[in-house]
Parts: C-alpha cells; sequence; structure tokens
C-alpha cells in the first residue's frame, strides 16, 4: 500500500514561509492544534499544511513551540471529573473513570519523559 502524496492545490497561491509564520504567530497566542488546524482550513482555505510537507506538529518542534495536546487535554477531563465528584459522592461511574484518566496521565506522563 503506498502513502497517499499531497499536493498543493492549484487555487492555493498561500506561500510555505506564510503559513509556517501563520501557524507560528497563533501557537504563541496560546492555541492547540487541532485549532490552528481549523483556522487554516476555515479563514484561509489550507486543506491541510501536509501539501507543504511537514505537519503542524513538526513546524512548531522546529520553533521550540511543541505542544503536548493530548496530555492538555486529559489533564482538563481529569479536572472536570474531579470538581463533578467533590458535588457527587457516591458517582461510582464517576470513581471508576477517575482511576483510568490517572493511569492515563501517568502513562501519557511517562512518554514524554522518554521521549
Amino acid at each position: 500500500m503506498e502513502m497517499q502524496k499531497y499536493k498543493n492545490p492549484s487555487w492555493n497561491k498561500i506561500k510555505y514561509e506564510e503559513v509556517e509564520k501563520l501557524v507560528i504567530e497563533m501557537a504563541k497566542h496560546g492555541m492547540s492544534l487541532e485549532m490552528i488546524g481549523l483556522v487554516l482550513r476555515d479563514k484561509y482555505g489550507i486543506p491541510t499544511a501536509r501539501v507543504y510537507g511537514k505537519k503542524l506538529g513538526k513546524i512548531l518542534k522546529e520553533h521550540g513551540l511543541e505542544q503536548k495536546s493530548d496530555l492538555a487535554y486529559v489533564n482538563k477531563k481529569l479536572e472536570t471529573l474531579k470538581k463533578h465528584l467533590e458535588k457527587n459522592k457516591h458517582d461510582k461511574k464517576s470513581k471508576r473513570k477517575l482511576a483510568i484518566l490517572t493511569g492515563r496521565v501517568r502513562k501519557l506522563k511517562r512518554y514524554y519523559d522518554k521521549n
């Protein structure tokens, strides 16, 4: 099976350098990778950053702005679950979910410490 090749559409007139500047600017303003991709698609008409040969994460990593969005997402979910459990102490399903999420956070932290 051959990997899909991403080609820059003929109607897309934005150069790679401009996209790189946009991505860095948005990341400095605190936007997540997912949100940056949505803005590029909706506002600038760029279907995917891969048409320029690099993923968004790789662009940010080269400029020292690497984001660990999966860890941030799980931490946010963990905090909301803890708040829920403060109000609803007998919610057994949420207690189980809390244990699962805590383990997931530990795994992700170990993964990012190794890499």
